[in-house]
């Protein structure tokens, strides 16, 4: 499998590195060395990564990992909001800014598989009013758009 998504470059990667150790410091949790280089391989990475694409990264690291620790190391990174899942791609994104209360959305590219994370953060307050109304808890809302970025939207018009 190739990596999956594209242009998706974390502007300051050793900061949320070090936001990521100082919270794990702070919370009382184990910053392993595979979840540490999960981070470290998204975090350099501008394109969204699969599962497997980490795994293979992991392995020529050094680390002979099998899938369900690439997939504990993702579980623990999206849990504490280092990482994101795209899912409709169904792989990762590092944070730019972990340490912020944000919703993120993500405008995926049908042609080329460009990801951009925007924050959707007024959408939720919307979202909260209306699952209030219908008396629907919601755990988890996930905003990703479909459609063709500039240049292949360029292309397409040409």
């Amino acid at each position: 499998m190739e990596d999956v998504g594209k242009n998706h470059r974390v502007q300051n990667p050793s900061d949320v590195m070090r936001k990521a150790e100082e919270y794990c410091a702070l919370h009382g949790l184990q910053f392993t060395p595979v979840r540490r280089k999960v981070l470290e391989i998204l975090l350099g990475s501008s394109q969204v990564l699969g599962a497997y694409d980490i795994l293979k990264h992991l392995d020529h690291a050094g680390f002979k990992s099998q899938p369900p620790v690439a997939y504990r190391a993702l579980e623990f990174l999206v849990k504490h909001g280092f990482v994101h899942k795209v899912v409709h791609l169904n792989a990762f994104v590092a944070c730019d800014h972990p340490d912020e209360e944000h919703a993120p959305m993500f405008m995926i590219c049908n042609e080329c598989d460009l990801v951009v994370e925007a924050d959707s953060n007024p959408l939720p307050r919307s979202f909260a009013s209306t699952t209030k109304n219908s008396g629907f808890h919601v755990e988890e809302a996930v905003i990703e758009m479909k459609g063709l970025c500039t240049a292949c939207a360029g292309m397409v018009v040409s």
